[in-house]
């Protein structure tokens, strides 16, 4: 089973130049629509909404540049709503059934959802800072990072395992696709503050059976303008 690295002071893959003759397990990472918390820039966790109208167009446009590129061999979900949508619409394209994965699930924001970061930060200012510094912090009533980061690698453990030298499509949230896209950089954990992903974006990493990965695109988002 291809290892997973788990932080940054593990040894980084050796650096892939041009082309190998491995077959990638490709992994296409996509972030669901808008809904109306997207709008209004507020925790979005475990609750249920359904893509708002933008939303729905967004999912209708991935899936359009998901479906005009090589073929898609299995569309996995988060179970929530905004996310069933999105991969629906991506298999609608692709043809196949969409699978729920558990694991994609979005952070649990706990006392934290649907509220804005400046309510937040006035409300628990010492919380919001020990979350944002350590991976083992957790809001109040909710879920730290480093268990969305045991899920993502058991995830991808089983996608490389089950679907190895396939393309598979992951249709999640924030979170689960920033910790992916931090463990195959092999970057430390406040990477995942350091770079952006649209609604409806398109990350891709490819992965190697030696254990290498190389992240080939990130948040590709030229479709949803």
């Amino acid at each position: 089973m291809p290892a997973i690295p788990t932080d940054a002071a593990e040894r980084l893959p050796e650096r892939r130049w041009g082309k190998t003759d491995q077959v990638a397990t490709t992994v296409l990472l996509v972030r669901h629509g808008s809904t109306e918390h997207s709008l209004e820039g507020r925790f979005s966790g475990r609750n249920d909404l359904p893509l708002d109208a933008a939303g729905r167009g967004q999912a209708a446009a991935v899936a359009g540049l998901v479906g005009a590129g090589e073929r898609v061999d299995v569309v996995l979900s988060s179970p929530l709503r905004r996310a069933r949508e999105t991969a629906e619409a991506i298999a609608a394209r692709t043809g196949g059934q969409v699978e729920i994965a558990e694991d994609l699930i979005e952070l649990d924001f706990g006392d934290w959802e649907g509220h804005t970061f400046a309510e937040v930060e006035r409300a628990w200012p010492a919380e919001l800072t020990a979350w944002l510094a350590r991976a083992d912090a957790a809001p109040p009533g909710g879920e730290a990072f480093a268990a969305v980061t045991a899920r993502m690698q058991r995830l991808l453990a089983d996608v490389l395992t089950r679907h190895a030298g396939r393309r598979v499509v992951a249709v999640s949230h924030v979170t689960p696709i920033k910790t992916a896209l931090r463990l195959a950089l092999g970057a430390p954990h406040e990477a995942i503050f350091r770079f952006h992903l649209d609604t409806a974006s398109l990350s891709v990493v490819d992965y190697y059976a030696d254990g290498e990965c190389n992240v080939r695109v990130l948040n590709r988002a030229e479709q949803l303008h």
